[in-house]
């Protein structure tokens, strides 16, 4: 089970920039204006050998002064309950606003790691300036520059100690399923109708971890959890920002199990979250199932899975073998074989393939298709492996690992999924020396 970071403050402290920093990406939109972000930012940051998920609770606020305090007191509020370690950003070239001292309030309050992060601390006159942050009484500063880099290293090496091993993971080996979605694309219906009336064989065991629930699915022969979070008791507490509830909620759920079950609305299509969600999923090596809900409510024509299909692969390029399933939850087109697809894409991630058969298959393809030279030097692989991991990922040993392109590491990994069916399931190629 992964570690949930978010990262909070007002508008306009650095927040993104620390974000694409621990995410090495260039997702946040940065800009100096109040309240840019207005996507949920999430991503999958490492350090020291932890994997964990970052969200940058962004500036997504009206910008009128009593609506925006409040805004920011919600999102603080829902960090609090769903992350487990929370960074606090404020502005050393601002000092202390009142804004600041509002979230420096709530995070005392918590029985939660929270680390005070003073951004824009680039030089030792302010380093000097940020000693004012104390009086906030969280504990250690630590100072840092989110553009230049500066001072992150410290405060990642406080974090990944900060997270408590997670030793009560459950050991029996059950499938868990995870139904994720935006905002009404219909999973609760998904599940409603999965459950059926026979509710009486489903025994809610409330989940090891602390936000996670395992539902106990055990009818036509199948055994395996449908994961759902806690989040769902916490409904009436506060009245959130759906959007960003649902994406915390999505990422725990992804975190918990071992197949991704996510749906989208037939009605609008593929959408930007939805390929947020998806991309999540791969990175944290999950197997995938695509639902198109609501399927019922489409009007047809003689092509339109066939051409429907086509879109949302082109879509999701590059990633695209994984199963399409039309469905509808409400009049239950199709369930059982969302369950089967689901139960396939299980095995598949679990799938071993023997060392002697995969030298065989690797002679025919590099004969076919050998590596292209790079400045001259021509790239031998002599021998691959699968590696003991949970999800497929397979070593190549050559002579030049580093000279080994991106595509072709792509052909290898198509070739693979041709000759031993990895459909559903993110496929992992590593080049060694050997």
């Amino acid at each position: 089970m992964g570690n949930i970071v978010a990262i909070v403050g007002r508008p306009n402290v650095g927040k993104s920039t620390l974000f694409n920093r621990l995410t090495e990406t260039r997702n946040a939109i940065v800009d100096a204006i109040e309240g840019v972000t207005r996507d949920r930012q999430y991503g999958k940051a490492f350090w020291n050998g932890v994997d964990f998920s970052v969200i940058d609770t962004g500036g997504y606020i009206t910008n009128s002064e009593d609506i925006f305090e409040n805004e920011i007191k919600k999102q603080v509020l829902l960090a609090i309950e769903e992350a487990d370690s929370i960074l606090f950003m404020v502005d050393v070239t601002s000092g202390i606003t009142d804004l600041d001292e509002a979230v420096a309030v709530m995070l005392r309050k918590v029985n939660k790691p929270a680390f005070l992060v003073v951004n824009k601390v680039d030089n030792s006159a302010r380093q000097y300036d940020a000693q004012e942050f104390y009086k906030f009484g969280l504990g250690e500063l630590y100072c840092v520059s989110s553009i230049n880099g500066s001072g992150t290293g410290d405060l990642l090496d406080a974090l990944v100690v900060s997270f408590t091993k997670q030793t009560d993971e459950k050991t029996e080996d059950i499938p868990k399923f995870a139904i994720v979605g935006r905002p009404n694309v219909g999973k609760s219906s998904l599940l409603n109708s999965l459950m059926g009336e026979e509710r009486h064989i489903v025994t809610p065991i409330s989940g090891t971890t602390r936000d996670s629930i395992y539902t106990r699915y055990t009818k036509y022969h199948h055994d395996f959890y449908l994961v759902d979070t806690a989040g769902l008791r916490k409904k009436g507490k506060v009245h959130e920002d759906l959007e960003y509830y649902s994406v915390l909620r999505s990422v725990r759920s992804i975190e918990s199990a071992d197949v991704c079950l996510i749906l989208i609305d037939a009605t609008t299509g593929v959408e930007s979250q939805d390929l947020n969600i998806l991309d999540l999923a791969l990175r944290n090596n999950k197997g995938v199932v695509l639902l198109v809900n609501k399927w019922d409510l489409v009007e047809k024509e003689t092509n339109s899975v066939r051409d429907y299909e086509k879109e949302i692969r082109q879509k999701v390029a590059p990633f695209t073998d994984f199963p399409i399933i039309f469905t509808s939850a409400i009049t239950k087109q199709r369930i059982h074989k969302v369950l089967e697809t689901a139960i396939e894409v299980y095995q598949t991630r679990k799938k071993k393939i023997s060392t002697s058969q995969l030298n065989e298959w690797l002679e025919v393809v590099v004969g076919a298709y050998p590596p292209p030279s790079v400045k001259g030097k021509f790239v031998k692989i002599k021998y691959v492996t699968q590696l003991p991991n949970k999800t497929p990922a397979f070593v190549f040993f050559c002579n030049l690992p580093q000279y080994v392109r991106d595509s072709y590491k792509r052909y290898l990994e198509n070739k693979l999924r041709e000759s031993f069916n990895f459909t559903g399931v993110p496929v992992r190629i590593y080049m060694r020396k050997k």
